[in-house]
């Protein structure tokens, strides 16, 4: 013990358990405050909706398409839409976002490089939405990099081209999730499969994706939660706010749930503000069960390969 250090004896602590005890409570009745100012303002929410839209939450609600006339429009082809944009997303986000983890985790060298890939997948993830919106107009509508001629023309107003800028959006999610579900399986399976003889790749393919798998969906799926809702990158990209047709191929021209439901709102008759909060329950029924499959799916692979 240092020179001129105080020491603590038994006699000299002061334990001050009532004031503890009273820091403690304090802090968990704050906590539970805030969790019910969340849950109230939700709740309050919800239930505005519902009673402004529960009126026109009928089966030809989602037969019909948008019209000018509230009590014939409907949500057809802004579900379909969005069925066919984050189905287009997850087509292309899944793959790449899975093998850059892959390579990062397994393959990749721990140097300068690799720590400035990385530092930018997850500067990337807090991008604004609008960036990448700008980014999809130009590459993927236009075909071009802004400067020099049109590569192909691009894919002009098209489903692909929506569902390649989403997939530049939650890229970077799928990512860092894919990347931590790697990170947590044991090392010990690794040197285990390395031991009888297994390649990196069949270690890989074999032992580390089968126990990496839920956490891989979950963070897609709950990506992909994000990326319904999102409006700003599509109205910038060009997605229709009135469309009267449902999309047939990935270059059809299309329109999704948040931009059909701006549009109803923007209207002055309070009968398109009543068919935007219809919108909204379809979404949010949309958003919770692709939650639900989520929590599902992860259940079911961590049981089938024991996680």
């Amino acid at each position: 013990m240092a020179v001129g250090s105080p020491t603590t004896t038994r006699d000299s602590y002061v334990p001050r358990l009532s004031f503890r005890q009273t820091v403690g409570t304090a802090f968990v009745a704050l906590c539970m405050a805030g969790t019910m100012v969340g849950i109230v303002f939700l709740a309050f929410l919800l239930t505005d909706v519902w009673t402004d839209g529960n009126h026109f939450l009928r089966w030809e609600f989602l037969q019909n398409f948008p019209s000018r006339f509230p009590e014939r429009a409907g949500f057809q082809s802004a579900l379909w839409g969005s069925l066919w944009l984050i189905g287009t997303t997850a087509i292309l986000a899944f793959p790449i976002g899975v093998g850059a983890a892959i390579y990062l985790e397994e393959y990749a060298r721990k140097n300068f490089v690799t720590r400035i890939i990385q530092i930018n997948i997850s500067n990337l993830a807090g991008v604004p939405s609008i960036v990448f919106g700008l980014l999809g107009l130009q590459i993927f509508v236009r075909g071009t990099i802004g400067i020099g001629p049109s590569v192909g023309g691009g894919f002009g107003r098209s489903i692909i081209a929506g569902g390649a800028t989403m997939a530049l959006l939650i890229l970077p999610i799928v990512i860092v999730a894919a990347q931590e579900s790697i990170k947590a399986v044991p090392p010990s399976l690794r040197e285990a499969s390395y031991g009888v003889g297994a390649t990196r790749w069949q270690t890989v393919w074999h032992h580390v994706l089968p126990q990496a798998f839920p956490g891989i969906l979950t963070g897609t799926i709950l990506a992909l939660s994000r990326a319904i809702g999102e409006t700003a990158p599509l109205i910038m990209i060009g997605a229709l706010t009135f469309v009267a047709f449902r999309p047939e191929s990935p270059l059809d021209p299309f329109t999704v749930m948040p931009i059909q439901v701006y549009n109803w709102v923007s209207r002055p008759q309070t009968d398109f503000h009543d068919l935007a909060a219809t919108g909204i329950i379809v979404l949010l029924v949309v958003l919770l069960s692709m939650n639900a499959l989520a929590v599902f799916l992860r259940q079911w692979t961590g049981r089938r390969y024991g996680r």
